[in-house]
């Protein structure tokens, strides 16, 4: 990515939030690199580098500031296809499923050459896959060190550390001290059963309109609100083992963070669970850029997110049990499914007691068994040949894969059309240019009876036509 360093200068000038995580400052006379909404005083113009990525300015040898945190920036969404690219392979960088792969592997699972690849991602990041992956673990150690008061032996693996030893000697090469020099008392008065972590956002952020997004379409069981607090259930699966716990997260009013508190038994898998929460709250979002391009439609909900997926499996079979009926009928069904056929979890939370079903289980029902639940025999058909594809590997229902192939895959399963395709895009996929236009609630929204004309009219929304229909839907609350 190509930054104006004038403009940057201006940015970090006036702590402007929207540049937030789109680039980092390093300061020649410290040996430190920051985020442009940093508290401390500013240097001076001649003293300052600017860097796309933390791991472009640890690679030029600076070190994160520990009053900003670069570890808490937010990430980033692009819609040109080779920054698309390189954003979909950070993204299977940060979650942590790719460790162990070498460069060809991550190219292989993104259908290009590892040369290509190595192209495009320092054209868009300013520093390889194999120096960013490597930031990335010592961003996810220093956040583990700060935040909580984990062993240096289980922040070390929770970070994707092979070896303590590789993990002490790499902060030190980095950060000029040891992990346990770094680390800061984290004072957590929950005890060793929870941990408390933190993600930031670009504000304005409309909370309240998530979390009522969230909630009228919560699963019984697997997740409520509560008191402005989301909490759910959560399976991840990393190096052959299942982990199966609980999450919660909720605003932090004091700073542009959303804090997460996980159940202890997570810890292998947090940078997983961090980036399925980032996913779930749109925590990439650039507001006052969608904003600007959305005009009249964005004013009275500044800050509006596209609610993702923690789990793109589970969202997918949302949507199908949502076909042709009221969203409070269709919570109702996903949560007798979750009931009948998830695993019990224990939880501190007694309303979450499931965990969504897993592909391959379902991908072994019979139509019949789904269809004494109530769900009508067509659509246990669909989830069924849903789980298949997902659990053969055909399907991949997560952030950073093709979507137009994607798209293909899921419209040729029986029972799955466009509104169902679109709207598994806008939220397990993330893509932001996402647009169901064939659904009731935007065509009622626009005053349109004709699905062409609706999706020729927001033509002007691109490539923000996801957040489009966010306001479009929320506008009828007040019709």
């Amino acid at each position: 990515m190509k930054l104006d360093p004038n403009i940057c200068y201006q940015a970090l000038l006036t702590r402007d939030a929207r540049f937030d995580g789109r680039f980092f400052a390093g300061v020649a006379k410290t040996g430190i690199y920051c985020r442009p909404v940093c508290p401390v005083k500013t240097p001076k113009r001649q003293n300052c580098s600017f860097f796309p990525s933390a791991a472009a300015a640890e690679a030029a040898g600076f070190r994160p500031c520990l009053r900003c945190r670069p570890e808490l920036a937010p990430g980033n969404s692009s819609i040109e296809a080779n920054a698309r690219l390189a954003h979909r392979a950070a993204i299977l960088i940060e979650d942590g499923t790719l460790e162990g792969l070498r460069l060809s592997g991550l190219a292989d699972r993104l259908g290009v050459t590892d040369r290509h690849l190595r192209r495009v991602f320092r054209t868009e990041f300013g520093a390889s896959p194999v120096r960013f992956a490597q930031t990335n673990r010592l961003l996810s150690a220093k956040r583990l060190l700060t935040d909580t008061n984990l062993s240096i032996t289980d922040v070390a693996m929770a970070s994707g550390f092979s070896s303590v030893r590789r993990f002490n000697a790499l902060v030190k090469e980095h950060y000029r001290m040891s992990p346990t020099n770094l680390r800061r008392k984290a004072g957590d008065s929950e005890g060793s059963d929870a941990i408390t972590l933190q993600l930031g956002y670009r504000p304005p952020l409309a909370w309240e309109e998530l979390i009522e997004f969230l909630g009228t379409r919560a699963i019984d069981g697997v997740e409520s609100i509560t008191e402005g607090r989301y909490r759910r259930s959560v399976s991840v699966e990393a190096a052959g083992r299942l982990h199966c716990g609980w999450i919660e997260v909720f605003r932090n009013h004091r700073h542009p963070t959303l804090v997460i508190r996980l159940d202890g038994v997570l810890v292998r898998v947090i940078p997983q669970i961090l980036a399925g929460v980032k996913r779930l709250f749109d925590l990439s979002s650039h507001p006052i850029e969608i904003a600007s391009v959305l005009g009249a439609l964005a004013q009275d909900r500044p800050g509006l997110r596209v609610p993702g997926a923690f789990d793109g499996f589970e969202t997918a079979v949302r949507a199908i049990l949502g076909q042709q009926i009221t969203v409070k009928a269709a919570s109702t069904i996903a949560g007798r499914f979750a009931e009948a056929l998830g695993e019990r979890v224990q939880t501190p939370f007694p309303e979450v007691r499931r965990l969504f079903p897993r592909p391959r289980g379902i991908a072994d029902c019979s139509v019949s068994k789904i269809a004494e639940l109530g769900i009508v025999s067509q659509r246990a058909k669909s989830i069924i040949a849903l789980a298949r594809a997902v659990a053969d590997g055909a399907l991949c229902l997560e952030p950073g894969v093709d979507v137009e192939e994607t798209l293909k895959t899921l419209m040729n399963l029986p029972g799955v059309g466009a509104w169902t395709a679109q709207y598994v895009a806008m939220r397990a996929l993330a893509w932001p240019d996402a647009f169901p236009h064939t659904d009731y609630g935007v065509m009622k929204a626009m005053n349109e009876t004709s699905p062409a004309k609706v999706l020729a009219a927001a033509e002007k929304w691109r490539p923000w036509r996801a957040y489009a229909a966010m306001h479009l839907w929320t506008s009828l609350k007040g019709r």
